[in-house]
Formats: structure tokens, sequence, C-alpha cells
């Protein structure tokens, strides 16, 4: 399965982005997430948001909460991620994979993960 992140860029420190991860049309989930990974730092994929296809449940990572909401578009098979209040400290690689793991913030149980989408923030 091939999922597309999208939406990444340069960005002010107290900008906005919304990132996309768009899965294929027909492709069922049961839950996705959103990792980043700082450029560099090939052992350091850090959970940032999930959420569950059948009711849209989600969960947040500390260092997001109350900036960053994760969201789906069951029409388009895509989920979000709308990053407000961006800090220097969120520049990374994000990306996004799916797991049948409910609530699981362990990158070695999701699969399918993506090229991945920069995201850097300028102070």
């Amino acid at each position: 399965v091939q999922l597309q992140a999208s939406g990444g860029g340069l960005v002010q420190a107290g900008g906005s982005l919304r990132l996309s991860c768009a899965a294929p049309e027909r492709f069922a989930w049961y839950q996705m997430g959103w990792f980043r990974q700082p450029p560099g730092k090939e052992r350091e994929r850090e959970f940032v948001a999930s959420i569950r296809w059948r009711d849209g449940r989600s969960r947040h990572a500390d260092s997001v909460k109350g900036r960053f909401t994760i969201s789906r578009e069951p029409a388009k098979n895509t989920v979000y991620l709308q990053m407000n209040g961006l800090e220097p400290e969120d520049t990374a690689i994000y990306y996004c994979a799916h797991t049948t793991e409910f609530a699981s913030v362990d990158p070695g149980e999701y699969r399918d993960w993506g090229q991945g989408t920069l995201v850097t923030v300028s102070s």
C-alpha cells in the first residue's frame, strides 16, 4: 500500500501548515498515525497523533496538544494533520502509516510508511 504524505514546507514560527495523508481509494485501514523524525536522526521517529477510522477517535502527543489536530475525510480516504503555532522544534520529516493496534504510539506497530514530507520552521 502506498500512503502519500504531502503539505510540508517552510514556515515561520507561529505559522500553520496542513499535512495530508492519502490512502488508495479502496484501502481499508483501522488506525492512521502521524510520526515525525528530525532530519539526520534516523532512530528518532516520534509519535505525533493517530486517528481511528471507525469513529474518528484520536490521540495526540503531549508535545503537540492544543496546537496540532488530526482529522479524517472518509470521502477522500485522507487523513489530515492541522498544525498551528508551529515552533522550530517541530522541524522534521513527517510520515504517516497505519496500524491494527488501537491507540498505539509505537512506530514498530505501524506499516506502509510513505516518503514523508519535510516541515521546516524558522525562528
